[in-house]
């Protein structure tokens, strides 16, 4: 029997666990990274497409007509009742009427795009989440988020998410052991698997706080990740700050949260909602300094509710205040503002924001959409490295083999107990990263055990 391999320290004892961590999830998550970097490439354009494709339904003219007019001239038209919302048009633009009778999937609802200049109804379509996406945008939308797969579709992308900076940060790693003084720059004069291997990780260097930043701001919206980090923020409060929309001051507040724009959306009132008021509220909103140019003033969500004015500009600088509105006096009874939010949740805000390309706009979304590009450069030169690894002659139609187990038997033993509840800790706070890291365990194993039996 092979004697276990020699306990080393310092980097010689790490370097061959994080190669074969690297190898392992490179190889077996590159397929999930290559679909998210694909079709998040597409997204991060697609508010472009956007413009260009409802051209008709965006571009308004002067607003001369009473949002209470307008919001008359939608209901007028539609088919679908339940009026709960109405963004007044941006300068250009047109008035979004909004409408929710219930009957739609989470995060949709129907609108109904108005001429502020005559009132004029320009088109209907269903809108998805904060950002009001249209249907191609909000169908490439779901394309990133869970393949149209449902809830379990969103699991591809968490496993992506909770993978990436794993393999950005051990590749580091790798490439500042090994290239030293060549770390930012390619070794032109290298050939083959050397060559591949210099592009491959050259590339991940420059575009690794980028990496970093997709796969932190992608967990937010994971699922079992997910759940987590907002349970964290709220314990450590981080959360965003919730608009009390009771009338009565004392009543306890609404809940609101940063993924508005992926949850649930606001459900019809009861009765009838008096849409004449609806310019008096914004203005008294106005008067509280809720003045973006972009606001979705929604009706009261029940007895004793408030109207509230919030502000959906997420470009740079950021305006999401909020106001809650008396619907009998007219009075601003609460304001959330997005300089009272704590840092955290601030920088939450804006990650969110980043990761969607409407932080910075144009040059945002370009360098979302080039992100994405090298992101899929570094996965698929690691599959050419790999490639190039195969065999010779007759086989060489085969994949390159696997790394060596024995990575974790050659670490000191002191390091192993704190690499184990590292791995752990990390492991219970994005499940799906636990679950691999266990199955790659497994695996290595298992292998190990294999070539014991056949050397014996």
């Amino acid at each position: 029997m092979p004697e276990p391999p020699p306990r080393r320290g310092g980097w010689a004892a790490l370097r061959p666990l994080i190669h074969r961590l690297h190898f392992y999830a490179g190889v077996l998550i590159g397929p999930f990274l290559l679909v998210a970097a694909l079709s998040g490439g597409l997204y991060a354009l697609s508010p472009q497409l956007e413009k260009v494709m409802y051209a008709d339904l965006l571009t308004g003219g002067p607003a001369t007509v009473p949002l209470a007019r307008q919001v008359a001239a939608a209901q007028a038209v539609t088919e679908v009742p339940g009026f709960v919302a109405v963004r007044p048009a941006p300068a250009g633009g047109t008035t979004r009427v909004i409408f929710d009778d219930g009957s739609f999937p989470e995060s949709y609802r129907h609108a109904v795009f108005v001429d502020p200049a005559d009132g004029s109804v320009r088109g209907q379509a269903t809108v998805y989440g904060t950002t009001g996406a249209l249907p191609v945008r909000s169908w490439i939308d779901e394309l990133h988020r869970s393949l149209h797969l449902g809830e379990a579709g969103r699991l591809y992308s968490e496993l992506a998410a909770s993978w990436l900076w794993v393999v950005a940060l051990g590749g580091l790693a790798l490439w500042l052991g090994r290239a030293r003084r060549r770390v930012l720059v390619v070794d032109r004069r290298a050939r083959g698997r050397a060559r591949s291997r210099s592009w491959h990780a050259v590339t991940g260097v420059w575009l690794l706080l980028g990496f970093l930043a997709l796969s932190a701001t992608g967990l937010t919206w994971s699922q079992y990740a997910g759940a987590n980090v907002t349970t964290l923020r709220a314990q450590l409060g981080w959360s965003t700050p919730a608009l009390n929309t009771a009338v009565d001051p004392a009543a306890a507040p609404s809940t609101g949260g940063d993924h508005a724009g992926h949850g649930g959306h606001a459900a019809p009132a009861p009765g009838t909602v008096d849409v004449s008021r609806v310019d008096a509220v914004l203005a008294a909103a106005r008067a509280a300094r809720v003045d973006s140019d972009q606001v979705e003033i929604g009706v009261p969500a029940g007895e004793g509710r408030a109207w509230t004015v919030t502000e959906v500009h997420r470009a740079y600088p950021t305006s999401v205040d909020s106001a809650a509105v008396d619907p009998a006096t007219l009075a601003v009874t609460d304001v959330v503002r997005f300089a009272d939010y704590p840092f955290m949740a601030k920088m939450a805000r804006w990650g969110v924001d980043l990761h969607m390309g409407t932080l910075f706009g144009l040059p945002n979304q370009v360098a979302l959409a080039l992100l994405a590009a090298g992101l899929v450069a570094v996965v698929v030169l690691g599959y050419r490295m790999w490639w190039q690894r195969r065999p010779t002659g007759a086989d060489r139609w085969r994949p390159g083999p696997v790394l060596p187990p024995g990575g974790l038997r050659a670490l000191p033993w002191p390091a192993l107990p704190p690499i184990a509840v590292v791995t752990v800790a990390v492991g219970w706070f994005l499940p799906l990263l636990g679950l691999g890291l266990a199955t790659f365990l497994l695996a290595d194993v298992l292998l190990a055990a294999v070539r014991r039996h056949r050397a014996a």
